[in-house]
């Protein structure tokens, strides 16, 4: 059995699905699984592919063209390509489509893994480029799928709603423990540090985090530092900046700009939380990130991150500023204790229920029956 992954680039700067898919990609190989992943080289010399130099990766000269990314390269790959699945990662894209176009024209199974490209918020996005695309390629491409992967529950009720009647397996983003990043079990004297880590971008609803932060009081002001760390849409950041201004909070908030490795790593370990506040959210690589550092995580109710509540590891509470902002209370209240013993749980889901390599079985398991190797997995949800 030999399996085909695509997807648009594997950029370390693109973040998620980049990381996921190649954090997949590393956990189906170390069980021994055939698979290979086809993507265009990297034209950018301060980025690189993640993956670069592993027997997975298969790259071809980059020559995308137009916003689509049109690439003959890629086409001439795919059609010389012999292999029993293919599965491209990420929707709206050249590579995107002509992997399932030409996997149905060599009669062989795919599978997408849009991403969270399917929610009514992504939808929304740029709809006027999207309809037509949905119309003329797209709509075919996803509904002559054998399978959809969705990475949650909240996912594939979305893919329902698009109209998808068919297959769908759910199977979560893998979490890897990266060498040295261990449970933290003491944070930073001085102020309590918590913090966003992502794409800035109006979706994430950044501004809920300084509103919030404006409805405590000048005491309790002086006891949180907002740190806000990424980069992405200038014109948002600038915004963020001027509400921080307005509002008179320069001392409570920093701009870090964007961080990755062991820097990434250090800064969520010392946070006593990480706030993700977004109006819509897929899976999320961030939430596990802090968590196996131990650290408890904020996530609103457009997250599918309910976890959070039950395992008690953290908040999964609306987006409100009000909410936010009683949320800095509880922050403010704990100790130190609480917070470790808080995080300590959380690295305990991620350990039992997201780890590399049992995420990497369940997508072996999900290939071998589609070729029909073994019965259908309880993950995989039919109508």
């Amino acid at each position: 059995m030999k399996i085909l992954q695509t997807i648009p680039g594997l950029l370390a700067s693109s973040g998620g699905p980049s990381t996921c898919t190649c954090d997949l990609m590393m956990g189906l190989h170390a069980m021994g699984a055939s698979v290979d992943l086809l993507t265009v080289t990297c034209k950018n010399s301060k980025d690189y592919n993640l993956g670069t130099g592993s027997q997975w990766l298969y790259e071809v000269p980059n020559d995308s063209k137009t916003p689509l990314l049109l690439s003959k390269n890629l086409k001439c790959a795919l059609e010389v390509s012999d292999y029993d699945i293919y599965h491209t990662n990420g929707m709206w894209m050249y590579s995107n489509h002509i992997t399932c176009k030409m996997a149905r024209a060599k009669k062989k199974p795919y599978i997408i893994s849009p991403h969270g490209m399917l929610y009514p918020s992504a939808l929304a996005i740029k709809r006027w480029k999207k309809w037509p695309m949905l119309r003329f390629w797209f709509n075919k491409d996803i509904h002559s799928a054998t399978c959809l992967h969705a990475t949650c529950m909240q996912e594939m009720e979305h893919c329902r709603t698009f109209g998808y009647k068919g297959s769908i397996a759910v199977i979560p983003n893998p979490v890897v423990f990266p060498e040295g990043v261990e449970l933290a079990t003491n944070k930073p004297s001085g102020r309590k540090q918590i913090g966003f880590l992502g794409r800035l971008h109006p979706i994430k609803k950044v501004e809920n985090l300084i509103y919030a932060l404006s409805i405590l009081s000048k005491e309790e002001q002086s006891g949180l530092s907002l740190q806000i760390m990424g980069k992405y849409d200038d014109c948002y950041e600038e915004f963020l900046k001027a509400e921080v201004k307005r509002l008179g909070l320069e001392d409570c908030v920093e701009f870090v700009g964007f961080v990755s490795g062991k820097d990434k790593y250090d800064r969520l370990s010392r946070l006593w939380a990480l706030m993700v506040p977004s109006t819509q959210e897929n899976f999320g690589m961030i939430v596990p990130e802090a968590l196996i550092c131990g650290t408890p995580v904020y996530a609103s109710l457009g997250t599918p991150w309910g976890e959070l509540n039950e395992c008690q590891c953290g908040w999964w509470k609306d987006n409100e500023p009000e909410t936010i902002a009683k949320v800095m209370l509880e922050i403010l209240s704990m100790s130190e204790a609480e917070v470790v013993a808080m995080g300590a749980r959380g690295r305990k889901l991620m350990e039992e229920e997201y780890e590399q390599h049992k995420v990497a079985g369940m997508m072996n398991d999900l290939y071998r029956w589609v070729v029909g190797k073994c019965a259908k997995p309880d993950f995989v949800y039919t109508l």
